[in-house]
């Protein structure tokens, strides 16, 4: 098979809204949870392909270009947001003649709301944080193609599930750049118990679970994180692959 079709056969089998997985060994202990060796990192390039459901970006997506690793503080008055720690790996590969290689030097952006369902720089019917910039932030994937976050656990907002957005954007070459958008979600138990705690605990119950979400119907269960526990807070990996054009 000449690799141009070889190409063009996995384009048929992968859209960016259908998922395909090949697990090996080391690609599964990778994929469920923890923070990534670098022989495990090794491991998802060799044996795990995964293609992530395309969600939307939501309304509240600000293109900040805040480069920065830890976004619990919000850059304009140095407040730092409570809530239980998380950090977040995200692992991004390109699929490549139906294996996965690492993509370095991808912009990586994630966003999400506080404790109280706040995002931060909008101005929304029940809150008005505009010039605000907190839990927003973007990093460049590395060599092995991770992109590293240290955040807090979301809270929750009417008629919506517990959940993270995030962009994978491509530097253009040849006139040519992509971009991936999604959302990511948590075990509706672990919420449970991490809402418990203050400050989500003074918010109330949250009104919607996972599989009452209309946009988690759309492919959510493959874009589940399972973080495990570490010194009172949380840290998570996940990984991706994307079909470049």
């Amino acid at each position: 098979m000449k690799e141009n079709e070889s190409d063009e056969q996995i384009g048929r089998l992968f859209s960016r809204r259908e998922a395909f997985v090949w697990l090996g060994a080391a690609g599964t202990v990778c994929l469920i949870g923890g923070w990534p060796s670098k022989a495990q990192t090794s491991g998802i390039a060799r044996s795990l392909c995964v293609v992530r459901p395309e969600q939307t970006e939501g309304p509240y997506f600000i293109d900040e270009r805040l480069h920065r690793s830890d976004i619990r503080s919000d850059p304009t008055d140095g407040r730092i947001l409570t809530g239980t720690p998380l950090a977040l790996v995200l692992q991004v590969m390109r699929l490549n003649r139906g294996g996965c290689i690492p993509l370095p030097d991808a912009l990586v952006d994630i966003w999400h709301c506080d404790a109280e369902g706040v995002y931060s720089d909008v101005k929304d019917p029940g809150f008005n944080t505009l010039g605000q910039k907190f839990l927003r932030g973007q990093q460049v994937t590395n060599a092995q193609g991770e992109a590293r976050f240290l955040t807090i656990y979301p809270g929750w907002y009417p008629i919506r599930t517990v959940h993270i957005h995030f962009k994978v954007r491509t530097v253009a070459t040849a006139g040519k750049s992509f971009e991936f958008t999604s959302q990511l979600y948590f075990p509706d138990e672990l919420t449970d118990r991490v809402h418990t705690a203050l400050p989500y605990s003074s918010k109330g119950r949250r009104r919607v679970r996972n599989q009452h979400d209309f946009i988690f119907r759309d492919g959510g269960h493959q874009l589940m994180l399972n973080p495990s526990p570490a010194n009172g807070s949380y840290e998570s990996s996940f990984a991706i692959a994307l079909r470049l054009p």
